[in-house]
């Protein structure tokens, strides 16, 4: 074929480069996987296996291992069947673990014995950054967002769910019944099929129902009232932004405003937000070492006892209100709509009115204050304030903590774009590098790991744009060489 660039014949002899080193340039990502495990100190991150036994097969190395992973998860290669095949045929990751080539069983040991040492790799490339001061805007931003486990959600069960199947088995078993019956008054050969195939149906039914008693009982033992037959440790989880949920688990994210660096990360199997914005705060706030931090979540992270804490420990939280009241909904005044007087300790109403203190009482241990004013009946805002004979207003004991927090939020609006347009973008990258199936791993240790693992690969991806692979690498000899 002419005027086409042409192959070579694959019988053609050539002059190969002396070393494989050659094939592997400079500026190579596997080079700064390299530089960054050979500074590990892995014996304190412990890592099993670092000690050879004294008989039998000689182990890998742990740093081979983790080499490995992390080459696997730079390049969207999670499985250890796919690593194994990878190790034996990918230039880049010969070199990278002179071209040892372990099997997949050995692979995917080490990830499984190795969990706490993993995700401590994670931590130690967080430290580096903020050894390098890339954490100095202060403000990082929280958000969680949920990840298919290895569970169908035909295989997850709940109270609603499991109630829902015995009926559909019931009803099943009633139609092939009647089936059967009809079948019975026939006398030919074809009756006679339908009537053996109706009976196998009903019996496999049975079998179905009687299993499924057996999870039901152990369903109702667990705290939440849900199993998971293929990973005990998921759980069904709704999304506000489709209209089925799914079987996962809950990822929550701590993320740097100004890189964009994962700071910290935290697998839940719990399906909400609420009250996990002061434990994500105080981790970022030791991961990246600012004092004065400043934290930014969307309206599902909003609690009351959530933001007290986060203030008691001197972390800054911008957090919207949602509008729970239905008195907006049903066009009468909110209870925004009255104000509070601090010096007086008393609510102005919308009419003038002062609401004074009447009692207190304690609610889902909360102490809150009631107030509310004897001129209500003969006010001419009653019909847009209240359906009852006077208007009660509730006021929570730190409620000063929250008039604070919506200041703030009025006075810089803009902290929820940079949310937004901070801690959005790692989960949907991450969930792009997944794909589809998102977690490989069962139970929420492994998965925890796993996840580890993807953090990790994404802060080396965003370090390697921020400085180069070649200034990453000077940066990890050179700090590694004076912490030695």
């Amino acid at each position: 074929m002419k005027r086409f660039v042409e192959e070579n014949s694959r019988t053609q002899g050539f002059l190969l480069p002396e070393s494989i080193d050659e094939y592997v340039t400079a500026d190579n990502p596997v080079r700064v996987i390299e530089a960054f495990v050979e500074e590990l100190d892995l014996v304190k991150l412990g890592f099993a296996g670092v000690q050879p036994e004294a008989t039998g097969r000689p182990r890998y190395y742990p740093s081979t291992l983790l080499k490995i992973y992390l080459y696997g998860y730079l390049n969207r290669i999670q499985s250890s069947r796919r690593l194994e095949r990878e190790a034996q045929s990918n230039l880049e990751l010969m070199w990278l673990v002179g071209r040892l080539a372990p099997d997949f069983k050995t692979i995917a040991n080490f990830r499984k014995d190795n969990g706490n040492a993993i995700r401590g790799v994670c931590r130690e490339f967080v430290c580096l950054c903020r050894r390098l001061d890339l954490f100095t805007q202060a403000i990082v931003a929280i958000d969680g967002s949920k990840f298919k486990a290895v569970n169908s959600r035909d295989r997850n069960f709940t109270a609603k769910k499991m109630k829902l199947r015995l009926a559909q088995i019931e009803e099943s078993v009633a139609r092939y019944l009647s089936q059967l019956d009809t079948a019975d008054r026939q006398e030919s050969a074809g009756a006679k099929a339908k009537v053996a195939r109706l009976e196998d149906k009903l019996e496999k039914l049975k079998q179905e129902m009687r299993r499924l008693k057996k999870l039901e009982g152990r369903m109702l033992e667990t705290p939440d009232k849900q199993i998971s037959e293929t990973d005990p440790d998921a759980r069904a989880m709704t999304s506000s932004g489709k209209a089925t949920g799914i079987v996962g688990y809950n990822v929550q994210m701590a993320v740097d405003a100004e890189h964009h660096l994962i700071v910290d990360h935290e697998v839940t199997n719990v399906g909400h937000d609420h009250g996990q914005l002061a434990n994500m705060a105080v981790r970022a706030r030791e991961a990246t070492g600012i004092d004065d931090l400043e934290v930014v979540a969307d309206r599902g992270y909003f609690s009351g006892t959530q933001i007290l804490a986060c203030d008691d420990a001197g972390i800054t939280s911008y957090v919207p209100k949602p509008l729970t009241s239905g008195s907006k909904a049903d066009g009468r005044f909110g209870k925004q709509d009255f104000i509070y007087i601090a010096k007086d300790n008393e609510y102005r109403c919308p009419a003038g009115q002062r609401l004074t203190w009447r009692y207190s009482s304690v609610e889902d241990g909360m102490r809150l204050h009631c107030y509310w004013t004897m001129a209500c009946p003969g006010c001419p805002l009653k019909n847009k304030c209240t359906t009852g004979s006077a208007r009660r207003v509730k006021r929570w004991e730190h409620e000063a903590v929250i008039d604070a927090l919506q200041e703030r939020m009025d006075l810089d609006p803009d902290m929820m774009a940079v949310r937004r347009k901070t801690v959005e973008h790692p989960f949907g990258t991450l969930k792009a590098w997944m794909g589809a199936t998102h977690f490989l791993t069962k139970t929420l240790n492994r998965v925890r790991t796993e996840m580890s693992l993807h953090v990790l690969a994404y802060n080396m991806k965003r370090m390697m744009k921020i400085l180069g692979p070649a200034g990453l690498i000077d940066v990890m000899r050179t700090l590694g060489g004076a912490a030695a």
